[in-house]
C-alpha cells in the first residue's frame, strides 16, 4: 500500500513538473502579437534644439507563456528625431527583449525638432517597430517642430555671489530701437532677456514670447517696454511648454521685471502661467521717474502673484488679475496707483492660500523699523473678490496729505472696515458674489443678475468707453463694475 502511494505522488509530481516546464517555454507561434496601450504618440508643437516632454506608452504580453520580442528599434535609426528608453536602456536598437506571461514593459518617448526654414509648424514623423515570432507592429510617432527666434541667457550678473542672475541682451549692438514681430515665437531660455537702458523694446500684435523656467523679461533701468497687442491678436507671454497638459499650468517661468527711468506700456497681452506676472520697483535711483500703463490686459495663472509693484506709478484700465497662489496685486511701499474697471479675482485651487486678493501699503521696513513712503491710490469701478473670507489688505502705517488712497464704486470680499462707513470707501458692496461666468475657467464676464452691473460710475469710463471684450460701455448711465460690461 505505502509503495502505490509513494508511485501515485511520483507520478504526480512528475505531471506537475511537466506541466510548469511547458508553461515556462516562449511562445513561438507566428501568430503572436503584442498589445499596446497605444497604437500612437503624438507630441503637441515643439520647439526647434529644444527637447520635449517625455511620453511613454506599455506593451503588453496578454498570454499564459512568456514572450520574447527579438527586435525593437526606430525606423529613423540613429538619424531619427526621436529618442527611445525601452525598460530602463537607452537607445535606438534593443534586441530580445522578454516579457512574463501576462506581464508588460514600459518604453518612453522624447524628440528634439531640428531647425529649418519654415515659418510655420511642420510635422516630423517616425515608428517604432517590434518584431515577434516573424510579425512585425509598430508604434507611429509624431510631432509638430516650430521654429523660433531664440534668446539664450549667456551671461552672468554677480558670479560670485549666490544671487547671481543668468541674463542675455535682447540686443548685443544696444540699438535705441527693437521690434518684436509675429513672424515666429520668440523663446527665452536660461535666464533673462534684458532691455538694456535707453533702449526701447516694441512688442507687435499676435506675437508669441515663451519662457522656460527660469527665465524672464528685464526691463532695466531706463529702458522701456511697449507691448502693442490688439483684441483680435493680443500678445502672449506664457511657459515654454505647448503641450495640452501645461495649458493652465502656473509656476512654468519667472517673471516680467520693470525698472525705473522708462516709459512702459501694455496694451491686450496675456500674461499667465508663471511666477510673478510682472514686477515693477525702483532698482537704483529713487529720483528717475516710474511709469507703466497698463490697459486690457490679463494676468492668470501665476503661483505667486499676478503683479507686484513697490514705489511705483501704475495706471491701468479694463484689466484681469486673477487665479494667483498669492496675491493677484500687491502694490507696496508706496507709490502712485490710479486703477478704473478691473477685475481682482482670486479662487485658486492649486494648494491652500493665506494671503487675499488684494494688497495695499505705503512703508518698507529697515532694520525693524517700519519707513512711510507716500501714497496716492485711486481704484474705481472695481471688483476684488475670491473664495477666501476676506479678499482686501489696505496696511497703512500713515494717512496724511502725501499718503491717501481711495475705492470708489467697489464691490468686495471683506470684513465691515471696508464698507462705505470708511472715508476711503464710497459707494460699496460688500460680500455680495459676482456672479462670474465660470471661475475654474479664468471666466470673469458677468452674469444676469450680478450685483456689479450697473453699478459704476459713468464719469469714470470716458477714458476707457468699450470694455476688454470690445463692448461699448453705457456711457450717461451706469456701466458695470469690472472688466467686462455685461451686454
Amino acid at each position: 500500500m505505502n509503495s502505490r502511494i509513494t508511485l501515485l505522488i511520483i507520478s504526480f509530481l512528475y505531471l506537475f513538473s511537466q506541466t510548469s516546464c511547458k508553461k515556462d517555454e516562449l511562445l513561438t507561434d507566428s501568430s503572436t502579437t503584442l498589445s499596446f496601450s497605444t497604437d500612437s504618440i503624438l507630441f503637441d508643437t515643439v520647439f526647434v534644439t529644444i527637447g520635449s516632454v517625455t511620453k511613454n506608452f506599455k506593451i503588453y504580453n496578454t498570454y499564459d507563456q512568456p514572450l520574447k520580442i527579438s527586435n525593437i528599434r526606430l525606423g529613423g535609426g540613429s538619424n531619427s528625431n526621436f529618442r527611445v528608453n525601452v525598460n530602463g536602456t537607452p537607445g535606438y536598437n534593443f534586441n530580445d527583449l522578454e516579457i512574463r506571461a501576462g506581464d508588460s514593459a514600459w518604453v518612453f518617448v522624447e524628440v528634439t525638432v531640428d531647425p529649418n526654414s519654415q515659418i510655420l509648424p511642420y510635422v516630423i514623423e517616425d515608428s517604432l517597430l517590434f518584431e515577434t515570432n516573424g510579425n512585425l507592429q509598430k508604434v507611429n510617432l509624431a510631432a509638430w517642430g516650430q521654429n523660433a527666434h531664440f534668446i539664450v541667457a549667456n551671461r552672468n550678473l554677480n558670479p560670485t555671489s549666490s544671487s547671481s542672475i543668468r541674463y542675455a541682451l535682447i540686443d548685443t549692438n544696444l540699438n535705441a530701437s527693437i521690434t518684436w514681430d509675429n513672424t515666429l515665437p520668440y523663446v527665452i531660455y536660461g535666464g533673462y532677456a534684458v532691455i538694456d537702458s535707453s533702449q526701447t523694446l516694441t512688442i507687435n500684435a499676435g506675437t508669441q514670447i515663451h519662457f522656460n523656467k527660469s527665465a524672464g523679461l528685464w526691463v532695466y533701468k531706463s529702458g522701456s517696454l511697449k507691448v502693442k497687442g490688439t483684441k483680435l491678436d493680443p500678445v502672449v507671454f506664457q511657459g515654454l511648454r505647448r503641450e495640452s497638459s501645461f495649458a493652465d499650468e502656473p509656476g512654468q517661468w519667472d517673471r516680467i521685471w520693470i525698472n525705473d527711468g522708462g516709459v512702459n506700456e501694455i496694451e491686450y497681452a496675456i500674461i499667465k502661467n508663471g511666477f510673478i506676472g510682472l514686477q515693477t520697483e525702483t532698482i537704483s535711483d529713487p529720483a528717475l521717474p516710474t511709469s507703466l500703463k497698463i490697459t486690457n490686459t490679463i494676468v492668470k495663472n501665476m503661483s505667486g502673484l499676478g503683479v507686484l509693484s513697490r514705489a511705483f506709478t501704475i495706471t491701468g484700465g479694463n484689466n484681469v488679475f486673477a487665479n494667483c497662489g498669492q496675491y493677484c496685486a500687491a502694490f507696496t511701499i508706496g507709490g502712485t496707483y490710479d486703477f478704473t474697471n478691473c477685475t481682482f479675482a482670486n479662487y485658486w485651487t492649486n494648494g491652500q492660500r493665506s494671503t487675499p486678493a488684494f494688497y495695499l501699503n505705503n512703508y518698507a521696513t529697515n532694520n525693524n523699523v517700519d519707513v512711510h513712503v507716500p501714497m496716492d491710490a485711486k481704484f474705481k469701478n472695481c471688483i476684488i473678490y475670491g473664495n477666501n473670507d476676506n479678499e482686501i489688505e489696505v496696511d497703512m502705517i500713515k494717512s496724511s496729505s502725501d499718503s491717501v488712497y481711495k475705492f470708489s464704486n467697489l464691490l468686495v470680499k471683506a470684513d465691515k472696515k471696508h464698507d462705505t462707513g470708511n472715508a476711503n470707501y464710497v459707494q460699496v458692496i460688500r460680500n455680495t458674489d459676482p456672479n462670474f461666468t465660470e471661475t475654474s475657467k479664468n471666466k470673469y464676464t458677468l452674469e444676469i443678475g450680478s450685483p456689479a452691473i450697473n453699478f459704476g460710475d459713468a464719469s469714470f469710463v470716458v477714458g476707457i468707453p468699450f470694455d476688454l471684450d470690445g463692448a461699448l460701455r453705457i456711457l450717461g448711465s451706469a456701466p458695470d463694475l469690472g472688466a467686462y460690461e455685461k451686454q
